[in-house]
């Protein structure tokens, strides 16, 4: 048991350094100038630092974490680039001749994986027990968190009066229904992380509960 700790100790040291590498990278001369970069990271930096702030007194499972660096890397890549601007999926969209850059939209359904660690807490400091409750309270704060941000993006722009950072923030290229397209998104990428992820997060669980 004290070997496997150690194990998922060295991993969860390595996703922080590619977490870190990234960061490096993306703080860099980042295409829409520092103000947009911090916007876009900000979230990113406050959720690692609970995470390493929290590690010993509460710690996720390797699952959580993977998805936490995955979310983490998305949002460093959009501040880099500004959402708009990420290379290979203005690639896609002149290939494709599409009217938009659609990382904002991936990255929004990536998000909804954030339901897996919001399962996780609930699973282990709550009587929650796996079920349709279970599954509908998940989705429910999953989605929430989504409006949450949609309504930070509305206040931000409320509160400095648009500009070029306000306008790379919310990423709307020109789209009125943008809020509720990444809504709706975040809403089905946390309902397939719940259908597809649920039974592998189970055994991750059962495993963290074995080292303990």
């Amino acid at each position: 048991m004290i070997k496997n700790k150690s194990k998922s100790t060295r991993i969860h040291l390595f996703l922080l350094l590619v977490v870190t590498a990234v960061f490096i990278w993306s703080v860099i001369k980042p295409t829409g100038g520092y103000s947009s970069w911090a916007t876009e990271a900000i979230p990113a930096i406050v959720g690692i630092i609970i995470v390493i702030v929290t590690y010993n007194k509460f710690r996720l499972t390797t699952l959580s974490y993977m998805i936490i660096l995955i979310l983490t890397i998305v949002m460093l890549v959009g501040g880099h680039y500004t959402y708009t601007r990420v290379p290979i999926f203005n690639w896609i969209k002149d290939n494709f001749d599409l009217n938009r850059n659609h990382y904002d939209r991936f990255g929004h359904l990536l998000k909804g994986m954030i339901t897996i660690v919001i399962r996780e807490i609930l699973l282990r400091k709550t009587q929650l027990t796996k079920g349709s409750w279970l599954f509908s309270i998940v989705i429910s704060i999953s989605l929430a968190i989504a409006a949450m941000y949609e309504i930070i993006e509305f206040l931000f722009v409320k509160i400095t009066q648009g500009g070029k950072t306000a306008e790379n923030f919310l990423g709307m290229q020109g789209d009125q229904w943008d809020s509720q397209w990444d809504m709706l998104l975040a809403l089905i990428g946390s309902i397939l992380a719940l259908i597809f992820l649920s039974k592998l997060h189970d055994r991750f669980l059962k495993n963290e509960i074995n080292k303990k």
